[in-house]
């Protein structure tokens, strides 16, 4: 769980840094890492749920 997390952190900081040098403004790269933390965070949440639904990968699942 801790490598997916630092691996998710150094993700952002590596998008804001570009996204400062690209601009120019390190407001717009910490504009863009908050907006791509939150919009993967929420993709992640659908792609959760529709994932369960598909039952791929899985001989059968359980209720209960």
């Amino acid at each position: 769980m801790a490598k997916t997390v630092t691996w998710r952190v150094v993700g952002t900081i590596d998008t804001m840094i570009l996204a400062w040098f690209i601009s120019g403004d390190p407001m717009i790269g910490l504009q863009i890492g908050v907006a791509e933390v939150v919009t993967k965070m929420i993709l992640y949440y659908f792609h959760e749920r529709i994932w369960y639904k598909m039952n791929f990968g899985l001989d059968q699942r359980r209720n209960g």
